[in-house]
């Protein structure tokens, strides 16, 4: 476990496959963002009790099996404490990979969970305020990705918006030490706007789903957008 500012980094697999979820401090609570891997509930509650303050609230960032993972064993252990998650991507936790008729025609693709029991309950909506947090729409990876902004500081928690594992990219972006993420990702145009999105935002720390936190990142997200932009205009040329 890492901590920066509010935020809490716990990583698994941090030297194979890294997948983060995070523990945000508030005054007298924790709010969970994404629940990581079916194994992960175990050391997200011994990490949440060695900070000595309740997980109150579940956010998902988006709805891929290594974000929702242990989400079943978590409202298990902790039945009272709500689940928030955009209304979109709370179809792909229930395995519906369906494109509605307003978005862009291409498959969802990674993981989606085809077990899950645990249903949301409470929908987020692009600028709501929980806690400390602002919700962001992020879509792209999926079509209803999050973002999540820490009003105190300015940090940010954005899912699989962006990765620094293997260097910076914006989702959709393949970096060929750690695909993964870009292979996952729906619409890579939708994704290069969410992530001009972000970068409007300022943050002063980028956490993400796969890979270390980085802070001051406001030239790193530059640069990740500008490389993204370069090969994008290059691959629309060259099909042209």
């Amino acid at each position: 476990m890492k901590q920066m500012n509010n935020i809490y980094q716990i990583s698994f697999l941090e030297h194979a496959f890294p997948v983060n979820c995070y523990l945000v401090k508030e005054e007298n609570e924790l709010t969970l963002i994404d629940a990581a891997l079916p194994y992960s509930a175990k050391k997200i509650l011994k990490f949440a009790s060695s900070i000595g303050k309740p997980i109150t609230k579940i956010l998902l960032t988006h709805g891929h099996d290594d974000h929702v993972g242990a989400l079943d064993k978590l409202k298990d252990a902790l039945p009272t404490v709500p689940v928030y998650i955009s209304k979109r991507d709370s179809r792909l936790l229930a395995g519906d990979l369906s494109v509605d008729e307003h978005e862009t025609n291409l498959p969802i693709r990674g993981g989606v969970p085809k077990k899950i029991k645990t249903k949301a309950d409470i929908f987020i909506e692009d600028g709501d305020q929980i806690g400390s947090l602002r919700a962001i729409a992020a879509p792209g990876h999926t079509p209803g990705q999050m973002a999540f902004l820490d009003t105190r500081d300015n940090s940010i928690i954005a899912g699989d918006a962006f990765q620094t594992r293997g260097g910076i990219a914006v989702s959709g972006q393949l970096k060929l030490s750690f695909p993964f993420p870009a292979l996952a990702t729906w619409d890579k145009q939708a994704a290069l706007t969410s992530a001009r999105k972000i970068a409007e935002l300022k943050p002063t720390l980028l956490a993400v789903g796969h890979g270390r936190m980085l802070v001051e990142p406001f030239g790193l997200i530059n640069k990740a957008i500008k490389d993204a932009e370069t090969k994008m205009n290059s691959n629309q040329t060259r099909s042209v």
